[in-house]
């Protein structure tokens, strides 16, 4: 599963050819997580609200690139990289 971003030990996958709706996979110190994009729910799994809160406002801020990546993973194409938090 490609790693689309990385920042301050937050790793975000995105798999191909995933199911509905719409989300990425978090994974952060042991906890592992999915996240919807266009809402930023939680759908499953756990992490801790620091995390949870940095990853919203990232998803927010990049909401648009990662419904391209979706779309390129539904279509079994390469993903793109998205910047960090952190601006890596």
């Amino acid at each position: 599963m490609p790693v689309i971003s990385y920042f301050f030990g937050i790793y975000i996958r995105m798999y191909q050819d995933d199911h509905n709706p719409p989300h990425f996979h978090i994974e952060y110190q042991g906890y592992q997580a999915l996240m919807a994009i266009e809402t930023g729910e939680i759908l499953a799994g756990k992490l801790p609200s620091k995390a949870v809160k940095l990853v919203r406002e990232w998803a927010n801020e990049h909401q648009e690139e990662l419904l391209i990546n979706w779309q390129q993973a539904i279509d079994l194409k390469p993903l793109q990289r998205i910047p960090g938090a952190d601006n890596d």
